[in-house]
């Protein structure tokens, strides 16, 4: 667990807020880029990437030598989306995929924060008694 009392109260969604916001940057770049010759859709690997964000949360690793973490990575897994059609300007941006995935990123997004907001209001209780 992390030894930040906040953090541990919000749980997974304090990590989770940023990388869904992060995620519907990426899909709204996509989007932007739709008729750009050339591009590749991009997307963030969610689960990998709040897995390494509670595990950056802990704190740093214990190690025995310096070189151990070198290949370790703790940032987010953003990968090129493969296409759904083939382009021939070798753009992979659907833009209909897009749209939906753009909506569903929202909605999640929307989720965590309604879960934060939550948890405020009760701190918020807890302190004032009201």
């Amino acid at each position: 667990m992390s030894s930040n009392p906040i953090a541990n109260y919000f749980g997974v969604h304090a990590a989770a807020l940023p990388l869904r916001e992060q995620r519907m940057q990426l899909i709204a770049s996509n989007l932007s880029n739709a008729d750009t010759p050339g591009y590749k859709a991009k997307d963030l690997e969610f689960t990998a990437a709040l897995q390494n964000a509670a595990a950056a949360a802990q704190g740093p690793l214990q190690t025995s030598d310096a070189r151990h973490n070198n290949g370790l990575n703790l940032g987010p897994q953003i990968y090129d989306r493969a296409g759904v059609q083939p382009s021939l300007d070798g753009n992979t941006v659907d833009a209909d995929t897009e749209r939906a995935a753009y909506g569903r990123a929202a909605l999640e997004y929307r989720a965590s924060l309604s879960f934060i907001e939550s948890k405020v209001r009760t701190m918020l209780t807890a302190i004032t008694g009201q």
